[in-house]
This record gives C-alpha cells, structure tokens and sequence, in this order.
C-alpha cells in the first residue's frame, strides 16, 4: 500500500488551496472529501478577489482541476477515524473500509450552523435567510432587512448589518434588551419588534415577503440576517486528544499546527470567523508549514541511512576536476 506524505480531510478552500501547495511542492497528496460543502445553499459566493460573483460549485470545481492537475489525487468518502501507526503518521479510515497510509495530516472540516428553531428559516438559509453580511449584504442593500436577535453579540451584529440598509427592523423576545441596548438601537433608527416569531412570510414567487409574529402581525422584510451558532465539524480532532480552548474550538498555532504531532488543521473547522479567502489563506500557510516539518523529517532519515553505511544515490552534477 502506496503511503501519502499529506491526506487532506475536506475539499473546501482550505483543503484545496493546501492542497495545490503541496502538490507544487511536489509531494504526494490525496484529498478525501466527504461533499457537504456548508456554502451549497449559496447562489453566488463574494469577497475573493478575482473570483467575486462565482458559484460555490464552479469555485471547487476550478480548485479541483488545478490540484489534480498538479498530481495531487482526490476521492469521495467520509474519514471515520484516524489511528496512529507507530511510525509517526496515521492510517486514514474510511466508512467504505478503505485505509489509507499518511505521514501528516491536514484537517479542514469545516463547521456547522445551528439555527434557531423558527419555522421555515433552515428552508431559506442561504436565499434570504442569511449569516455574514460582509458575503451577501451588498445583494440585500438599501431594502427593508430584519436581524433576529437572542444571542450573545447579537446587537452588535445589528449595527454592523445597518451599514447595508437604513431600513432595519431588531427582532427579539420580551425584557431581553438592555438599556444600553435600546439606546444604541435607537440612536442609529433600528426598529424593534419584541415578541415571538411564529414563522417567515414567502409569496408566490419564492421570496421572502415578511416575519409573522405570534400575534398574526407581519413585519415586511426583504431579508433576514441570523447570527447562528456554529459547531466545529471536529470529532477528527477531538478524539485524538487534540487541545481545545476553552469555548471548545481546536487550538492551533499560527500555520494550522495542532497539539496532536503532526496534525494540522485550517479553515473553519478551527476558525469560526474564516471566510473562503481567509480559509484559503490559511489552507496555504499550513501547506507550506506542513511540507517544511516533512523535509526536516526528511533530513533526519537521510542522516539516519548514512550514519548506517547507506549512501544516498548520486546525483547527475560533475565533480570539480583535480588542479592540473
């Protein structure tokens, strides 16, 4: 069985721009991805440079041809477990019972939304049921928008989606509010609507046409923005022991490594904030931390071998002539 010197779990942009990297680095590289991208839902994706406006599937599809036209090998499967092989990397086990042989690990699962339980709004997500504003205000600019509130920061996230539309409603349930709150909600003329949703509006043409309140009042909105919890695609990592902080989320250090030896993780599986321009970035610095430990590793074999009478093959230079 033929062994990997990188399996990249996850072929989102972290998995794939990790990927390219290390395939140009001419390592053998095998991508398994489970195909559950988190922005499926999406129409369009923004804010990557060069790439503003592309479909998320175009997106992989591009990054698939690029890493696979460098030699790197991708496949559809999900990772079940990853066991330590006594030789310092792991063996990579599939559902399908394939086990696959890897000297590092990158691991780039992404993570999940939890929304609240209102009705029709798991339906809407990603249409007009929206998370970053920063990835899809501009498309909902300057119409009548609502942000549901009850969550930690949520208020905070209201003033940040008003820079998109004056025309703001604060959803939230009865005596949550501070004074503070109210205030800041009302210097910048964001409406407040208190009381319980009963569910979203849609007309007849599948849009979002309003919020309906439980005392049957429709609250007309274009969009709503919903600041969901998100939960780390993790169980990779947690069940190697891998340390966490203390909201749960994998620690890494600056280029994805984690305190599992050689494990490395990227992307939103341990940053909830990374959009796909940083998740990409951040794929890369791994890539180029992960192929620097291999050539260190690398060395140490080498040294190993010659101190053991195992001389390396020679190389085509010429060797300097003896002076006449």
């Amino acid at each position: 069985m033929s062994q990997y010197d990188v399996v990249v779990i996850g072929a989102g942009a972290a998995g794939l721009s990790a990927a390219l990297v290390l395939s140009r680095a001419r390592r053998t590289v095998l991508v398994v991805d489970a195909g559950a991208p988190r922005n499926a839902p999406a129409s369009h994706m923004h804010g990557f440079l060069s790439r503003d406006g592309i479909t998320p599937g175009n997106f992989t599809l591009v990054g698939r041809g690029e890493v696979i036209g460098y030699g790197a090998e991708i496949v559809d499967g999900t990772v079940t477990d990853l066991v330590p092989d006594g030789r310092n990397g792991y063996w990579v086990l599939l559902a399908d019972g394939r086990r696959i042989s890897a000297r590092r690990l990158l691991v780039t699962t992404g993570l999940r939304d939890e929304l609240p339980e209102v009705p029709g709004l798991r339906e809407r997500w990603a249409i007009d049921v929206l998370h970053c504003p920063y990835c899809h205000g501009y498309e909902v600019r300057d119409r009548p928008l609502g942000v549901l509130g009850g969550t930690a920061g949520a208020v905070r996230y209201a003033q940040i989606v008003r820079q998109w539309s004056h025309d703001l409603v604060y959803f939230t349930r009865p005596g949550v509010l501070t004074a503070t709150e109210r205030s800041q909600l009302l210097a910048r003329a964001i409406g407040v609507v208190e009381g319980n949703i009963e569910q979203l509006v849609i007309d007849d043409v599948d849009r979002l046409r309003g919020v309906q309140m439980q005392d049957g009042c429709v609250i007309p909105r274009d969009a709503l923005f919903v600041p969901p919890r998100f939960i780390p695609n993790a169980s990779l990592l947690v069940d190697l022991a891998a340390a966490v902080d203390e909201d749960g989320w994998v620690t890494t250090d600056p280029t994805g490594r984690t305190s599992v030896p050689g494990v490395w993780a990227a992307g939103n599986v341990v940053d909830p904030r990374a959009q796909v321009i940083t998740a990409a970035g951040a794929g890369s610095a791994a890539a180029i931390a992960l192929n620097a430990d291999l050539v260190e590793q690398d060395v140490r074999n080498a040294v190993r071998d010659l101190d053991h009478g195992l001389l390396p093959r020679p190389t085509a230079s010429v060797n300097p002539k003896e002076p006449a």
